[in-house]
């Protein structure tokens, strides 16, 4: 057996997109482990496009900005044989950077709660949905950003949302708590190279200082993301609840980096 005692588990996966996707990282160290993954995607057409990654695996359609999908979810799991989910791992996001980067005071409403739906208010709506299937110690875990605490221009209106997504976590905690030992707990990562992060204009700028400001001098990789969720998503986090997890190398208690401030400076001389 191994530490994270995952095998005969049952997850269910929102968010796989890619090779590159954080939600696949985590779903290879689920399978890895011995656990039995489901995984639901937000169109017939991302169905389409990951069906040679997610190969004859089960694959369920869900678009996050339809009530009646969400609802759905679960008793179309329940139809094909799951009654019981050992965790959640919602990797879901999306903004409409088409016009670029606004300043804040400039965010459209439409595109505002759009954004919140989608990669906040979803988690809230699965949960509930999917609440009746959840063993009693499930662990749900979603994936945010570390710099929700900063004005992080590179990510527009997301950063505040992303905010909200890991404060939800916290009320989910509480709220479950009720009648469950449901774990509930975000992990807040450093930039990555994504493919989504690669349609957020001026992101690589951002991503490549991020880098120089890391105690390691190196970036965050996508699996160092997948292995902490991982192991939330497992048992032997069990006293680990309502918590956003910062994962970024460092890089945020290395702001006055030494050798990016001599850049700076060079930069201005």
């Amino acid at each position: 057996m191994s530490f994270l005692g995952l095998e005969g588990k049952t997850f269910l996966v929102l968010g796989v997109a890619n090779r590159k996707s954080v939600a696949w990282a985590v779903s290879k160290i689920l399978e890895e482990e011995g656990a039995e993954v489901i995984y639901s995607v937000r169109s017939e057409e991302r169905r389409l496009e990951t069906t040679k990654l997610l190969d004859e695996r089960p694959v369920f359609v869900c678009d996050v900005e339809s009530e009646e999908e969400i609802a759905g979810l679960a008793s179309r799991l329940e139809a094909a044989g799951y009654s019981s989910l050992d965790g959640v791992l919602h990797s879901i996001a999306f903004a409409d950077y088409s016009e670029g980067i606004k300043p804040f005071h400039e965010t459209k409403r439409k595109d505002f709660l759009r954004a919140t739906q989608v990669s906040t208010f979803s988690l809230v709506e699965i949960a509930n949905a999917c609440k009746h299937l959840l063993a009693r110690e499930a662990s749900v875990v979603t994936i945010g950003i570390s710099s929700t605490h900063v004005t992080a221009e590179d990510y527009g209106y997301m950063a505040p949302i992303k905010a909200a997504l890991e404060t939800s976590v916290r009320y989910l905690a509480k709220s479950f708590s009720i009648d469950s030992e449901v774990r509930f707990n975000s992990v807040n990562a450093g930039p990555l190279k994504t493919s989504a992060s690669a349609g957020i204009p001026g992101y690589l700028e951002n991503y490549l200082y991020a880098e120089k400001i890391t105690f390691r001098k190196r970036a965050l990789a996508t699996d160092e993301v997948a292995n902490l969720a991982a192991f939330l998503l497992s048992s032997k986090s069990s006293g680990i609840n309502g918590q956003g997890i910062v994962i970024d190398a460092g890089m945020g208690f290395n702001y006055f980096d030494k050798e990016v401030v001599k850049s700076v400076m060079k930069m201005d001389g």
